[in-house]
């Protein structure tokens, strides 16, 4: 048996860069379009789950009783529980692989999306929201550190767009089941049902197509384990590049595990600056999705709107994000990271003008609201596949899991709980509604070009070349 090199401290960013190098040398296969395919049905059950918040709060508030307050509730519960679920994540991340916390999300997403045809009250409706957000915040940050450390950097963006498209699609097909059963009177209960796809086959297909990370494994000094994996990814790709060997990792006699930084090297000098940036990147963005998805057929019933026609306008929205997804997966390497986020956030302004202004336009009101609505869902809610890989590329290898989960979870709180439940009375005037929304998507299109840096390239290069964290 051949022997595995031991990689010390020194050699490491040596052999980091070779492992990373030769990742990013396979040519597109069969393998990462599988790969892609099993983290997008990953985004498709779990985005379906998670934003049924909106429609529930209009197609469970009769027939349960729920009171005012509990609306209020229930509007945030699974946001606010999916931040304690990522905190919670982002403590484990690192230390446990990434694939065995995607794998506990999802399937505990699904198990408590289940329950729901089951409860009989408000406050039950609200206690298996709080469970299911735990899930979520588990499930929802790990696809991306996952693709960031097993797809080939040109091809980030191209995961980036699908995995978001996918996402995209979840988010209008939940409005789009709503309008299908808004007049059966437990058409909540049967909003839940999809949720067996996502408990008994999305992880089986994780389980069996999602590699471990190789960068994770040499992190470890399980330097075999992380030989294996890469090798396995090139045979399954057409063997079109030579497998990576022990000597070209380091020649020495048995491996030294890289010992993790703290949790708080997160915020010390050198690293501080790159997760502020990328936080409120997230966060100003976040906010008209979590907004829009959440609030959005509600505000338009306060507004006058009937039932049918608040989740007809609210499927829009997401629909237009699924073309929107693919511009900005392509534009994201053309322009950068940096002014595709600014694009994005700064081109949705009109659009969420005419959202506010719509009804001043008498007759013309559902076509200037529809015209708003697609631009809204072309720009900041297509703004992802852009923002949320730039977010998982602030962060060293060593911090790359709980680095994302943390910054998922800082932007969950402020855009999917605070900004909801600061704005939940206020939907019925859609000047305040929507001009909120205006104000911090401008905020947001400047942060990351005055404060952020460019992070094309290959992940050792951008991040392990930074001032050393550990």
């Amino acid at each position: 048996m051949s022997e595995v090199p031991r990689v010390s401290k020194t050699a490491f960013p040596a052999a980091s860069h070779v492992l990373g190098s030769k990742l990013d040398s396979i040519p597109f296969s069969p393998f990462h379009l599988g790969m892609i395919f099993v983290l997008g049905l990953v985004a498709l059950v779990d985005g379906y789950d998670g934003s049924m918040t909106g429609t529930l709060l209009v197609l469970a508030k009769k027939p349960l009783h729920i009171t005012p307050g509990e609306i209020r509730l229930l509007a945030v519960a699974s946001s606010f529980a999916a931040c304690v679920g990522g905190f919670t994540a982002a403590a484990i991340s690192d230390h446990w692989s990434r694939r065995t916390v995607m794998l506990l999300g999802v399937a505990a997403i699904n198990f408590f999306t289940l329950l729901i045809p089951l409860v009989q009250s408000g406050e039950q409706l609200i206690a298996i929201r709080l469970l299911t957000g735990l899930a979520i915040g588990f499930a929802a940050s790990a696809p991306f550190p996952i693709a960031a450390e097993l797809m080939p950097a040109q091809h980030r963006r191209t995961y980036g767009a699908i995995y978001e498209m996918m996402l995209a699609s979840s988010f209008t097909l939940v409005p789009l089941v709503g309008f299908m059963v808004a007049g059966n009177p437990n058409g909540f209960r049967l909003l839940a049902l999809p949720a067996v796809l996502g408990l008994f086959v999305v992880p089986a297909l994780v389980f069996l197509l999602i590699p471990e990370s190789p960068r994770w494994h040499l992190r470890r000094g399980n330097c075999g384990d992380a030989i294996t994996i890469v090798n396995r990814i090139i045979s399954r790709s057409g063997n079109r590049v030579a497998p990576l060997t022990a000597a070209a990792l380091g020649d020495s006699a048995a491996p030294i595990p890289e010992q993790l930084p703290s949790f708080s090297t997160l915020f010390h000098r050198g690293q501080l600056r790159w997760t502020v940036v990328g936080v409120l990147s997230l966060v100003c963005a976040q906010v008209s999705f979590f907004t829009i998805s959440i609030l959005l057929p509600k505000a338009l019933i306060d507004q006058g709107a009937a039932v049918t026609l608040s989740f007809g306008l609210s499927s829009l929205v997401f629909l237009a994000s699924i073309p929107g997804k693919g511009f900005t997966g392509f534009l994201m390497e053309v322009i950068g990271r940096r002014w595709t986020i600014a694009y994005c956030l700064a081109g949705s302004l009109p659009g969420l003008v005419m959202m506010a202004e719509a009804h001043s336009a008498g007759g013309y009101a559902t076509v200037v609201f529809v015209a708003g609505a697609l631009i809204t869902g072309f720009t900041v809610l297509s703004t992802f596949p852009a923002v949320r890989v730039y977010l998982s590329e602030q962060f060293p290898t060593a911090l790359r899991g709980r680095g994302q989960y943390f910054g998922e979870s800082c932007g969950r709180f402020g855009a999917g709980v605070l900004a909801p439940f600061m704005l939940e009375p206020y939907t019925g005037s859609p000047v305040i509604f929507f001009g909120t929304l205006a104000i911090i998507a401008s905020i947001g299109a400047f942060v990351p070009i005055l404060f952020g840096r460019e992070t094309i390239g290959q992940l050792e290069t951008v991040t392990e070349g930074a001032p050393k964290l550990a």
